[in-house]
């Protein structure tokens, strides 16, 4: 059986995962439970999930241990969405093809929403039964997702992507905007699995991290060239860097088949274990939405 047939067993599990971890919308404040399961439970690719178990498989990590990771994850990611789509961010009224969180219910409930989603990835973590006698190894979770959404991380990037919108940066400082806002959270979805592996070596751990980074940036560039080549795009209209608008699509396409050459070399030592990160590799630039 291949990782493309085991992905409907590991989304049902994040699903499960994520439906457990949120409070009903019939609790009060039934508003904000309403608003945050709006976010989360409503669609998305699931790739951050799908990139802890399939870095579990790779380190032959008990898929049981990686269901709060791959929930925690997703949280982080659906707090992040509500965030840029904020008026004051990206200010975009749509996600994944319905009202974004503000438009569905307020900006206010919105932000509020997020700002719960955020500690509650951080519960999910710390109460996972699978680790509770490793306090060792949840502190580790915890403190690569704390860097993933801080300065150093999702916070960073998106601050940085304000302050570029009409400027023109080169390569190296496009990137390294994308590896915060876009690439911590999927190279913590790879290392928070690695951590759960009962051993990991030093070596192993580096070759995810660049494996992790190549991707990130990859995507990102494959994002900017989504919106790049859709009419009526958001990006161009707002004037922001991405890398097709300041350095053309041609070098934007060769760029990411550089970087998944990059990501696949790294993890070319793991055996047919690591089967799982290489289709997310290719999936992650071969994608069309």
């Amino acid at each position: 059986m291949s990782f493309a047939d085991r992905i409907p067993g590991y989304l049902q599990r994040t699903e499960q995962a994520l439906e457990q971890a949120l409070p009903p919308a019939s609790l009060p404040p039934q508003r904000l439970h309403a608003a945050m399961r709006y976010a989360v439970l409503g669609g998305g690719k699931r790739l951050r999930p799908l990139l802890v178990y399939a870095t579990g498989e790779a380190l032959g990590v008990d898929p049981a241990r990686l269901d709060a990771p791959a929930a925690a994850i997703e949280l982080m990611h659906a707090f992040s969405l509500i965030h840029d789509d904020l008026p004051a961010m990206d200010d975009d009224d749509m996600r994944r093809g319905r009202p974004a969180t503000h438009r569905a219910f307020d900006e206010a409930t919105a932000i509020l929403a997020a700002d719960a989603l955020q500690p509650l990835a951080f519960e999910i973590l710390v109460k996972a039964p699978a680790m509770a006698a490793e306090a060792g190894a949840q502190l580790q979770l915890v403190a690569l997702l704390s860097e993933a959404c801080g300065p150093n991380g999702i916070a960073g990037g998106q601050a940085m992507d304000l302050a570029a919108e009409k400027q023109l940066l080169d390569p190296a400082e496009l990137e390294h905007m994308f590896r915060l806002k876009t690439g911590r959270l999927l190279r913590a979805s790879v290392l928070l699995a690695a951590h759960c592996a009962p051993q990991v070596s030093t070596a192993a751990l580096h070759r995810l991290e660049v494996f992790a980074d190549a991707v990130g940036v990859a995507y990102q560039i494959c994002d900017d060239i989504l919106d790049f080549t859709t009419p009526g795009s958001s990006d161009a209209a707002k004037a922001k860097a991405t890398y097709p608008g300041l350095f053309g699509l041609t070098r934007a396409h060769t760029r990411v088949e550089q970087l998944l050459a990059t990501a696949t070399a790294a993890i070319s030592s793991f055996d047919e274990a690591a089967a799982g990160l290489h289709w997310m590799a290719r999936h992650t630039v071969a994608r069309s939405e």
